[in-house]
């Protein structure tokens, strides 16, 4: 009688690994588009620069205006998640994104930048809700020990987006507008997109994923068993809300880093590139990133998340100090290079921050992608220093964000 338990036991365990396998299979779409659509607003930047006649700080509201929307929509969206489930979330989360798309046609046909603004509101909120359904749901699909490896492995999918958006941005956009300034050379890759975010709701409407019922109210952990019945959110958990920090200045440094890498390498001083030119080096930056993501997921089988993620800040630290201390090619794959150590960052704080969390998961993970509005703010301000002392000294902002970060790996995580 117990073999035949022992067997079924077996069985189950098998059948739920491969259906964990397939769902983080199918999940490696969603963390590729919306690296794509993500990384593509370097593209847009400097288009939108040059179509509208805007400084830096102008230009940097597509920033304030995409990641803004994960501020305002965060919470909604992890309450929406928290009702639906993350697959039906994932759905909502597609078909905004495309609406979103679709909505550049008539700011492109208008040439108003505000619209452009609006639609980029739209598409970061579909974005916004996508996170916030994906991220907890990859970091429940297996053990907790490993959920910073398997976050890594999926991001470095949405590394690959960002990875391959530069070439076709521009291909698409920029190339194009070599002859012509008009804003409506969107008008097609936001079609193209509309259509690619549609058809993908479609798909995981039909998808069967496994479904992952709501964290009990104890756990197991290399502690013993947790319980969270006396907590009533997951603010009262001190590396949750410094993760939550943490992700604020990452996001906001590394958007920061890849919003002026193009007009960064087109100083005289630098590289001397157009901005056509320029915007392929930016593949460089993504496309470390992607690789750190896997190096990452393998190496953190076996060091700490933690110590992992403390060397890469404070070499990516390192590396923008460099930058801004040096010119010509030093400078210019000093900065390129600090994307493989941006690599394991997000995927790596977000699950340390989740730990350990309980019944307050989806709540600690829309406080999360709350913080993503550093993408927002951070960006501006270096903006409004680029305008002020130059675009190579306004690189200290991002310096901060790694100090930070270093001091998160090290303490911060393990409170």
């Amino acid at each position: 009688m117990a073999l035949i338990q022992q067997a079924d036991s077996n069985v189950i365990v098998e059948a739920n690994n491969q259906s964990y396998r397939f769902a983080l299979v199918s999940l490696t779409s969603l963390f590729f588009m919306w690296g794509f659509i993500t990384c593509l607003n370097d593209i847009l930047i400097p288009h939108l620069k040059a179509a509208f006649s805007l400084n830096y700080t102008e230009a940097m509201l597509v920033q304030f205006c995409f990641f803004g929307a994960y501020f305002l929509v965060s919470i909604p969206a992890g309450k929406l998640v928290k009702r639906l489930g993350y697959q039906k979330g994932i759905v909502s989360g597609l078909l905004i994104a495309s609406c979103g798309c679709l909505l550049f046609y008539p700011a492109a046909s208008y040439e108003v930048y505000g619209l452009f603004l609006g639609a980029l509101f739209v598409l970061a909120s579909g974005v916004t809700v996508l996170q916030v359904a994906a991220n907890p749901y990859v970091n429940a699909l297996g053990s907790p020990e490993t959920a910073s490896s398997r976050l890594n492995l999926t991001q470095a999918f949405n590394a690959f987006g960002t990875t391959v958006a530069p070439y076709f941005g521009a291909v698409l956009i920029l190339s194009v507008a070599v002859e012509t300034s008009q804003a409506d050379v969107v008008k097609m890759p936001y079609l193209m997109l509309a259509t690619a975010f549609a058809v993908l709701a479609l798909i995981f409407a039909k998808l069967k994923l496994p479904t992952i019922k709501e964290h009990a109210d104890t756990v197991e952990s290399e502690k013993g068993v947790v319980s969270y019945k006396g907590r009533t959110s997951a603010l009262q958990s001190p590396h949750l809300v410094l993760g939550a920090l943490g992700i604020f200045v990452y996001v906001g440094g590394e958007v920061a880093i890849g919003s002026f890498l193009v007009s960064f390498l087109a100083q005289d001083n630098i590289g001397g590139l157009s901005e056509a030119s320029a915007a392929s080096y930016i593949t460089y930056y993504w496309g470390g990133a992607m690789v750190g993501r896997f190096i990452g997921s393998a190496v953190m089988q076996k060091i700490p998340a933690g110590n992992v993620l403390a060397f890469n800040a404070f070499i990516a630290a390192s590396l923008v100090a460099l930058a801004i201390n040096s010119s010509g090619a030093l400078a210019m794959w000093s900065i390129l290079a600090v994307g493989l150590f941006n690599s394991i960052m997000f995927p790596t704080i977000f699950s340390l921050a989740l730990r350990d969390l309980g019944p307050h998961t989806s709540q600690g993970s829309g406080i999360i992608c709350l913080a993503i509005v550093g993408g927002a703010i951070i960006p501006l301000l270096q903006g409004l220093l680029a305008d002020s002392i130059g675009i190579q000294h306004a690189f200290f902002l991002p310096i901060l964000c790694y100090c930070y970060i270093l001091f998160y790996g090290i303490k911060g995580s393990k409170l």
